[in-house]
């Protein structure tokens, strides 16, 4: 079998800081549900170890173990979407009952401004 491999890190908690568009708070929850996969992966460095210790025993077929690893990746990938999407639905039912502005509804009022804005000048104008 082949040489293990380190897990990639999923993503850093700075990168995906970047990527929230609701609040601080949004951020902390992805910084902590980073920390669950993080210990998910650890656990998957654990499972690459065994199943290469079983492929070098001979006690389980090398395809057989790549197969077992490629489940478990394919599980914990599924695992993880699946909550980063419950979380993420919950984050915005929690900001939706605090009344918390989205950025949709922030782009929405800018547009009013904007359009406010050229009406104001318009009727400036008329008035030189």
């Amino acid at each position: 079998m082949t040489p293990r491999r380190k897990t990639p890190k999923a993503a850093e908690p700075e990168a995906v800081e970047a990527k929230a568009e609701h609040s601080p708070l949004l951020s902390a929850a992805r910084r902590v549900l980073l920390a669950g996969v993080g210990a998910v992966a650890l656990a998957q460095d654990e499972i690459e170890d065994f199943v290469n210790r079983l492929v070098e025993r001979g006690e389980l077929a090398e395809q057989d173990g790549k197969k077992l690893i490629r489940e478990v990746l394919t599980r914990r990938r599924h695992i993880f979407e699946k909550k980063e999407s419950e979380l993420a639905r919950r984050v915005e039912a929690m900001l939706e009952r605090m009344k918390v502005p989205t950025k949709a509804d922030i782009e929405a009022l800018n547009e009013k401004i904007a359009a406010l804005t050229q009406k104001i000048e318009d009727l400036t104008k008329k008035q030189s």
